[in-house]
């Protein structure tokens, strides 16, 4: 059964997921370390894992696997899902491939190593439309390929 993860902390495409899940029924699967307030829909679950630094990563890694979705920013989670041949979708609506993933851990390495060197971070742009708009279209794109295997 297709599952989607979502790294709940901090994501801003919560309701969206909820969104394209309800239409297509699809189990949702909210991992956070703290409390969120849930839609009032039986296939949705809230998971709270502990406190601490990678609890929720590791619990997604642990659990997602063939066949599932991960929505994340985390681009360490994103490989460690790839790597169990999940799929993996950025809130800003660019899908994490085994082919790019190895681009955006670098691009992540190299951004921590200037930090490290004294840089003043920048931080990601915010949420806008455009992106919601995107994240949409490739979740969407996503579900849809996998339903299609699956029936095949």
């Amino acid at each position: 059964m297709l599952t989607i993860y979502i790294d709940a902390d901090g994501c801003p495409v919560k309701d969206e997921v909820y969104r394209v899940a309800r239409r297509c029924d699809l189990a949702v699967c909210v991992v956070a370390n703290s409390y969120l307030q849930m839609p009032r829909w039986g296939r949705a679950e809230l998971v709270m894992v502990g406190r601490g630094e990678g609890v929720a990563d590791d619990w997604i890694a642990a659990h997602a696997g063939t066949g599932d979705i991960v929505v994340t920013a985390d681009i360490p989670l994103a490989a460690r899902c790839l790597e169990v041949d999940a799929r993996v979708v950025h809130p800003k609506g660019r899908e994490f491939t085994p082919e790019s993933i190895g681009d955006a851990l670098a691009g992540r390495e190299l951004t921590q190593h200037l930090l490290e060197l004294g840089g003043t971070p920048g931080g990601p742009a915010p949420m806008s439309a455009r992106d919601r708009s995107r994240f949409l279209n490739t979740l969407d794109a996503v579900v849809q390929s996998l339903l299609r295997a699956h029936r095949g």
